[in-house]
Order: C-alpha cells, then sequence, then structure tokens
C-alpha cells in the first residue's frame, strides 16, 4: 500500500506562485512514478506532470523531488484562472510513466488532493 498526501494548495491571484507537495509513504518497491493530475469543475481528471523525465504539460509548471524520494514537489508559476482546480498526486509502476501512459486510470495510488484557486 502507499500513501500520498498532498499540500500547499491555496487561494492566489493571477500572475501569482503556489509550490504543492506530495508526501510518499508505505510500501513504494513498485510505484517509481508519481504524478500529479488535476480536475476542475464539470470536468475529468488532467495530466500535469510526472516524475519519469520530470516532464510537465504547463512550461509554467516545474516538477521536482527530494533526493529520498519521499517528496515530490509541483512548483507552479504565473498562475491562470484556468488553472484553477483539485490537484491530486498519484503513484504507479515506472513502466506506467516511461510508455507514457498519463492516463489516471493506470495510477493505481491517490492522494486525498489540494484545492488551487486562482482569482483575477
Amino acid at each position: 500500500q502507499v500513501h500520498l498526501v498532498e499540500s500547499g494548495g491555496g487561494s492566489v491571484q493571477a500572475g501569482g506562485s503556489l509550490r504543492l507537495s506530495c508526501a510518499v509513504s508505505g510500501n513504494t518497491d513498485n510505484t517509481n512514478c508519481v504524478a500529479w493530475f488535476r480536475q476542475a469543475p464539470g470536468k475529468g481528471r488532467e495530466w500535469v506532470a510526472d516524475t519519469y523525465g520530470l516532464n510537465t504539460a504547463q512550461g509554467r509548471f516545474t516538477i521536482s523531488q527530494d533526493n529520498t524520494r519521499e517528496t515530490v514537489y509541483l512548483e507552479m508559476n504565473s498562475l491562470k484562472i484556468e488553472d484553477t482546480a483539485m490537484y491530486s498526486c498519484a503513484a504507479a509502476r515506472w513502466g506506467i510513466c516511461s510508455r507514457g501512459l498519463r492516463y489516471a486510470a493506470y495510477f493505481m495510488y491517490w492522494g486525498q488532493g489540494t484545492q488551487v484557486t486562482v482569482s483575477s
């Protein structure tokens, strides 16, 4: 079992920045890839970034992890109103990310999410 806990969400004005954190614990032997997804009201989950190659969907965002790989960060800059969403981190086997399977259904473990609200 893998346990993920997000933090760092909040309300920010457009153009501002936020840094989200995802604390990863438990049996991580077979779950080497951590991704960030977001879900806006009325929309499906959207892949944002993952630790395989540290890829991100938006150039304004940066994903990183600490040396112990127990915490994954999502640095979000120049935030826009359309970035408003519930942001969740999720874990999957390394092969999921290495094959570019950036879909929520492939990720086995999820955190509870942290809300990001961007206002004008």
